[in-house]
């Protein structure tokens, strides 16, 4: 986990540590959401300006890994002797880290240096698959292009791979999602005889019923960098909408937008939803114990409750995303899930794409995986390892297969992170006392700023 990319611990408090080192398992994508800027599906008659170097077959591959992904890549040069390679560790772009932008920078000037694979996360491909200078080639190979069989890149769960596409090619293969699910205290809900809601109004009602019936109980925050990545994207916000690759749609007073910030609002007010984050300092100690549920990402339930809560194990539950009443379609968000990329200037492509396409894809790697995998067969392999699922109170192969598939594309990929403007704008505003509605003009304005600087077009409709 961000867990992934992860983006998203750093900028968690200390005082939960156990879970902020989690979040980094997750890769988040605190960095920016991840849907990408072109949604189309590649095509096998798209052309590609792609050419390989010369090939070198047998030659060393350079791998850069971060220190969670660090034993996989180890596992497969254990478990692959004949293929020679370097292993580097390096931070994989999380905390927003531009690291491995400014080195492919200097190595596009210097000629030289560029690594074989690398992981990092969604933002890293907004660059990594254009030239970062008139003449150099992009840095990220267009991974369909005769490197990964498309049976292969069928078999990601539906929209994972988005993150990873531009102009029609796939530039990626992700590494694992973070999808964003209702979790529950599924103890304290059959105690208190509370049916697990199906819709955000259930959600809404329940959530006020709790805090009047049981005051201090909790059923979410709105308090962390990336709360707003679980609420607002699983509403279908147009907050981060690349209408072209060069244009933004931000609009916060859509009625998606404004509906989320309502009910929220709403909570807030009873306090059933707290103003502080889950991962804020203190937060576990004083109130850990009163999360009756909490609408997060897939990761939460082993590193929130059972890492940074320390609830007991066969208390916490997982259901799936929530409705809105007379909307038959869910939708989801994601907090978290990182990427391998290949590099176009590798002179062993063979082995290169051979150890991403292993790496993400593979049962015997990612069934010990820390987080949820992207793959679809490799996520079931995953939900059968009793290390995944005997901490839960049910079983959370259902919720979460299904979750997998409904992380909304609206939310786009960008250049920059998405919770910059959360973090900076809204919750010092709620801090402060202000509501949501009230905020979002401020919100938005932000984020239309920031987009400004890094390039784009912004339009509100």
């Amino acid at each position: 986990m961000e867990s992934s990319r992860s983006p998203r611990t750093g900028r968690r408090h200390s005082l939960l540590r156990t879970a902020a080192v989690a979040l980094s398992l997750a890769t988040a994508a605190t960095l920016a959401g991840c849907a990408s800027a072109d949604t189309t599906t590649p095509s096998s008659s798209k052309q590609s300006a792609f050419k390989p170097v010369t090939q070198k077959e047998g030659s060393q591959i350079t791998v850069w890994a971060d220190s969670t992904r660090l034993p996989s890549v180890q596992a497969y040069q254990k478990s692959h002797p004949d293929v020679k390679m370097k292993i580097v560790t390096y931070d994989g772009g999380a905390d927003g880290s531009t690291y491995l932008q400014s080195k492919v920078q200097l190595f596009d000037r210097t000629g030289s240096g560029w690594p074989d694979v690398v992981f990092g996360t969604p933002t890293d491909v907004t660059w990594a698959s254009e030239a970062t200078k008139p003449g150099a080639r992009p840095f990220a190979a267009p991974l369909d292009e005769k490197l990964v069989p498309q049976s292969t890149l069928d078999g990601f769960a539906k929209g994972s791979l988005t993150p990873c596409q531009f102009d029609g090619h796939t530039y990626c293969l992700r590494n694992d999602i973070a999808q964003v699910v209702l979790w529950y205290n599924k103890s304290l809900m059959d105690k208190w005889g509370y049916q697990v809601p199906t819709t955000w109004e259930e959600y809404e009602a329940l959530g006020k019923k709790v805090a009047k019936d049981h005051p201090g109980y909790l059923v979410g925050s709105v308090g962390d960098t990336n709360s707003h990545e679980s609420y607002f994207w699983s509403g279908q916000c147009p907050a981060f909408d690349l209408v072209k690759p060069d244009t933004l749609r931000t609009d916060l007073q859509d009625p998606k937008c404004t509906r989320m910030a309502k009910l929220l609002d709403n909570l807030i007010s009873a306090k059933a939803v707290a103003t502080q984050g889950f991962f804020s300092q203190g937060f576990a100690k004083n109130s850990g114990s009163k999360v009756l549920m909490a609408y997060g990402p897939s990761w939460y339930g082993q590193y929130l409750f059972k890492a940074g809560f320390k609830t007991p194990a066969k208390q916490i539950a997982a259901a799936p995303p929530l409705t809105w009443a007379g909307e038959s379609k869910a939708a989801t968000g994601n907090v978290g899930g990182g990427v391998w990329m290949v590099s176009s200037h590798s002179a062993n492509l063979k082995a290169s794409t051979d150890l991403v396409t292993w790496l993400t894809t593979s049962d015997e790697n990612q069934a010990a995986a820390p987080t949820y995998p992207a793959y679809t067969q490799a996520a079931k392999a995953w939900l059968g390892n009793p290390a995944n699922r005997n901490y839960f109170a049910n079983d959370v192969s259902e919720p979460f297969e299904q979750a997998a598939n409904e992380v909304w594309t609206g939310w786009s990929n960008t250049r920059f992170s998405d919770s910059t403007a959360w973090s900076s704008v809204v919750l010092p505003a709620l801090t402060s006392g202000k509501s949501l509605t009230d905020t979002l003009p401020a919100w938005q304005q932000e984020i239309a700023d920031e987009a400004k600087t890094q390039g784009y077009k912004v339009v509100d409709q």
